[in-house]
């Protein structure tokens, strides 16, 4: 499903500053952050927590989803998820075919790029590295950067702030209903991607201006 947007004034791109999530966008980390999730909660607890639910968790923050669903133990899970994580990351992280020349053609039509993420900076850069996206973003905004994090706008608004945009023309691309929500709640347009956590209806039930079923769908979106 997509909803076109007319082209921006002549000379601009039809969206000056196009943010996008990491996991489940730029690069196929379901996987990786499913059995990461498994494992926590089966070394902690001798839990089996199926595909489904942990899907269900991508994000938000570690210590934001851990503290909700098991209080006072989320700063020993997030150890445990971290360390398996990292053990395991460029073994089980995967790249999603298309979106190099996603960025490219978002470059060639003018855009600015930057990444928003609820994993650490370093993480991001680390799975960007991985999956071979060496493009130099103009912003990489992390979960240090806000006290705040999805679906809070916070993030997002960071990154027009630090990149001196108004969020009204910036997009947000997201695979989790939560980047829906927080592109919403920053007045950003709303962009959703089928190749990660959220299904189709799930991600359209949040209302986004579009969704790509895939990669070329998504640069049609955008430009």
């Amino acid at each position: 499903m997509s909803s076109a947007q007319p082209p921006g004034p002549a000379g601009q791109p039809r969206h000056r500053v196009v943010l996008f999530d990491f996991d489940g966008t730029l690069a196929d980390t379901i996987p990786l952050i499913v059995a990461s999730f498994q494992h926590t909660v089966s070394h902690q607890f001798g839990e089996v927590v199926s595909e489904q639910e942990a899907r269900s968790w991508i994000g938000r923050t570690l210590v934001d989803t851990f503290a909700e669903r098991y209080p006072g133990q989320a700063e020993a899970m997030v150890k445990t998820y971290r360390d398996w994580n990292l053990a395991h990351h460029d073994d089980l992280i995967r790249a999603v075919e298309g979106i190099p020349q996603v960025l490219h053609g978002l470059l060639v039509a003018g855009c600015r790029l930057g990444v928003v993420s609820s994993k650490s900076e370093h993480t991001v850069r680390r799975g960007l590295q991985a999956v071979g996206l060496r493009h130099d973003f103009d912003i990489i905004v992390g979960l240090e950067a806000t006290a705040r994090h999805k679906p809070h706008p916070d993030p997002l608004l960071h990154a027009a702030e630090a990149l001196g945009f108004d969020p009204a023309v910036c997009v947000y691309v997201g695979d989790a209903t939560v980047d829906i929500r927080a592109a919403r709640a920053a007045g950003m347009r709303p962009v959703g991607v089928t190749w990660g956590a959220g299904s189709a209806a799930e991600l359209r039930a949040e209302g986004p201006a579009a969704v790509a079923d895939t990669a070329g769908e998504l640069l049609g979106i955008l430009t």
